[in-house]
């Protein structure tokens, strides 16, 4: 064994250990997990499985596909094939646990018809929600999340130097996609991002140009895009790009199962000056916030100290969108695109050591398009360490 296995499996010994002394505290006797980030966190897997992590006692794994790979892939020890998910109470009882009186779910994530499965198959137990505690293990990451996420930066940065090479006056959105996603692919992207609680998929990012990136959609984000046509409404579409538009390139990163978001404009030409002056006011913006975030600051206090320096440009009636203006700015990442914690509108958490977010303030011209920033930032004692370097500034091609 190596020593990045060892201490991957080192890293989910220790999650799990975490977890269980928060199910002791919450009076909650052992935890059924289903969703595949959350699997990932606390076995090292992510196949189609359950995963029983007791309050006190070794973890158990029951994989019905793909067993040899979940147990090639797993950083827990006890790892079983199962035909059915009805064998799980028996080789629950098998390893010496009682039923739990008290079992947590992911409420979050399970649908009705799940939920009542299980309850038939541990009638006895009191079903309560695990999904609090395992967001707040999840929020804060460690050392080795740290490396992941830095990586995920890097092969972002590298993706978005590509970019200008890329670009072509009358290509299609969905064709400079295409060319983007693929260089991002080549250098080691794994092509799809995690969404808590999405029903329709997610993509991991979009090119849009011009009016489309003021475009929003069926999610609380700035833009979405207008996508190819009702049915996914999100990303890219036929529309061709043209000289002196703003070209949104927003798109999410990952290594290793973790995920950067990041966002920068470039243009063919130059902008209009009241979108060029929005992108240099966007920049202030971002480098006074990360100014801001250092531990104990309250997350409300950050998007309130946002809006009012773009109030305080005039262009309060722009920022983070237009006629629908959302109310954060800024978001966590890891596993998952939408993490805590979330910088919004009287938000009472604070910011802590260990939490990874990206800030994007933006702002929507209507019939014109979107100027703005993202970048991913880890939180440390000292302040913010960036995680996504492309160089900032409206790239002219």
């Amino acid at each position: 064994m190596d020593n990045r296995e060892q201490l991957r499996r080192q890293e989910c010994a220790a999650r799990v250990g975490r977890f269980q002394g928060e199910l002791q505290s919450a009076g909650i006797d052992a935890a059924l997990i289903v969703n595949g980030a959350d699997m990932f966190y606390f076995a090292g897997t992510a196949q189609n499985a359950h995963l029983f992590i007791p309050a006190v006692g070794a973890p158990l794994l029951m994989v019905k596909r793909e067993f040899g790979r979940a147990r090639a892939d797993a950083a827990i020890e006890d790892v079983v094939p199962i035909r059915s998910f009805k064998e799980i109470p028996v080789l629950i009882r098998e390893r010496g646990h009682a039923t739990p009186a008290r079992l947590g779910l992911e409420f979050d994530v399970l649908s009705v018809a799940t939920y009542l499965y299980y309850q038939r198959l541990f009638p006895e137990a009191q079903m309560v929600d695990c999904w609090g505690i395992i967001r707040k293990l999840r929020t804060i990451k460690s050392e080795f999340e740290l490396e992941a996420l830095i990586k995920a930066g890097r092969q972002m940065d590298a993706a978005f130097s590509r970019i200008p090479e890329l670009l072509e006056e009358g290509a299609t959105e969905v064709e400079l996609a295409g060319r983007f996603e693929a260089a991002a692919r080549a250098l080691g992207h794994q092509g799809m991002v995690r969404w808590r609680g999405s029903d329709v998929g997610v993509w991991w990012g979009g090119l849009l140009t011009g009016v489309n990136s003021t475009i929003p959609g069926f999610f609380d984000g700035v833009c979405a895009g207008p996508g190819l046509d009702p049915s996914f409404s999100f990303g890219p579409s036929f529309k061709r790009l043209a000289a002196g538009e703003p070209v949104l390139v927003d798109y999410a990163g990952v290594f290793g199962g973790y995920t950067v978001d990041c966002s920068r404009i470039f243009v063919i030409g130059s902008l209009p000056a009241e979108m060029e002056r929005a992108q240099e006011v966007a920049l202030s913006i971002q480098d006074a916030v990360l100014r801001e975030c250092v531990p104990g600051v309250v997350l409300g206090h950050l998007y309130d100290f946002a809006r009012r320096m773009a109030e305080e440009a005039g262009l309060g009636r722009h920022f983070m969108g237009y006629d629908h203006q959302v109310r954060f700015i800024g978001h966590g990442v890891g596993l998952e695109l939408n993490e805590m914690p979330l910088l919004a509108q009287g938000v009472e958490g604070t910011l802590e050591v260990g939490m990874v977010l990206a800030l994007e303030p933006k702002f929507v011209f209507p019939g014109q398009g979107m100027v703005g920033i993202e970048n991913t930032v880890a939180v440390t004692a000292q302040g913010v360490q960036r995680l996504t370097n492309y160089p900032d500034a409206i790239c002219r091609v």
